[in-house]
């Protein structure tokens, strides 16, 4: 079956100097009506560079965690100033792909998403004209852009040249039991009877300290993002696990990776006083233990007082994390 065709650039909801592009997606486990949405900072004169001026080589795409899309225009800024063009990818079901008729957030197959993030490279690669590509992921966006990177390696034309995972998602950050056993029923039974049943949500606390409308600094589009998501089901466990699976038993990527972490866990529920300073929503010491097993050239860096997505850290945290990030593409990306 043929790939559909891809729709041209429009401007995006983050208003003037951004383009979004959709691009339709083959059915997947939910049906028809798949759509991903690609995201950059809009170029000027439609792309043309200006006379005698080389375009600029060097790009960066980002990808999302679970329940969150792309909103953090800073982090384009900073990427820019290292010399990258940005681009970032709302995947199937999430924020601006997000359609009528489909869960959103929800996948039974982790794998489905390289239809897109195939789709975004070739974009960035063949028809924006980049040669060299770094891919920056969040959380279980970062577990996503790993398996892509491993599943990816040894090719002529790897879709990256380096992977930056900002507090990727390693491992469940729950007690042994819940990692264990709850997990391996869900996987055995609840997610072949009744894949799509809710068994799980997340706590609000994270969002709701991020959030402008509920104190916190950032905006963004609640609709896309709610503090409590839309519902963890068994089926998107059951993969998420499996991957986690992967990662534990050591995956090949075979470009450098940074793995920047927070330096401290806080309590994954309820309301604290750490929230502005730890990682609220996974164990960092997981990623500790499993970045090494990533492949032979992984780098990981703490960052005193980050939160979970460290680009939406309190200073000194945030600008600490972007000047980890930018001193080790200018070291190690050609």
């Amino acid at each position: 079956m043929a790939a559909p065709e891809r729709e041209s650039w429009q401007p995006d909801v983050l208003g003037e100097g951004w383009e979004a592009r959709t691009l339709p997606l083959r059915p997947d486990g939910q049906g028809d009506g798949a759509v991903a949405t690609l995201v950059r900072r809009a170029p000027a004169d439609d792309g043309a560079p200006a006379a005698g001026a080389e375009p600029r080589r060097r790009a960066v795409l980002y990808v999302h965690g679970y329940v969150d899309y792309f909103f953090q225009t800073h982090l384009a800024d900073a990427w820019a100033e290292a010399g990258y063009d940005f681009y970032a990818i709302d995947l199937r079901d999430h924020g601006r792909s997000i359609r009528d008729g489909r869960l959103a957030n929800y996948t039974a197959r982790l794998a489905d998403y390289t239809e897109e993030l195939d789709g975004a490279a070739r974009i960035l690669r063949e028809e924006d004209g980049h040669d060299v590509v770094v891919v920056n992921g969040h959380s279980t966006g970062g577990l996503v852009a790993a398996l892509w990177a491993h599943g990816r390696r040894g090719r002529g034309e790897r879709p990256m040249d380096a992977l930056v995972l900002n507090s990727p998602w390693l491992d469940l950050n729950r007690p042994w039991w819940d990692r264990v056993v709850t997990t391996h029923l869900v996987d055995l039974v609840v997610a072949r009877v009744a894949p799509t049943a809710v068994v799980g949500s997340l706590s609000p606390a994270y969002g709701q300290w991020l959030a402008r409308g509920d104190g916190g600094a950032w905006e963004y589009d609640l609709t896309w993002k709610p503090h409590e998501g839309f519902g963890a089901r068994a089926g998107w466990l059951r993969t998420i696990r499996r991957a986690h699976e992967a990662v534990a038993r050591g995956l090949e990527i075979d470009v450098p990776v940074l793995v920047c972490t927070s330096d401290a866990s806080g309590p994954a529920k309820g309301v604290h006083d750490a929230l502005d300073r730890t990682d609220s929503v996974l164990a960092v010491e997981h990623m500790w233990q499993r970045a090494p097993r990533l492949g032979a050239d992984v780098t990981v860096v703490r960052i005193p007082g980050g939160v979970h997505d460290l680009a939406l850290s309190p200073e000194p945290a945030r600008t600490a994390y972007l000047d980890a990030v930018r001193d080790w593409v200018q070291r190690r990306v050609p």
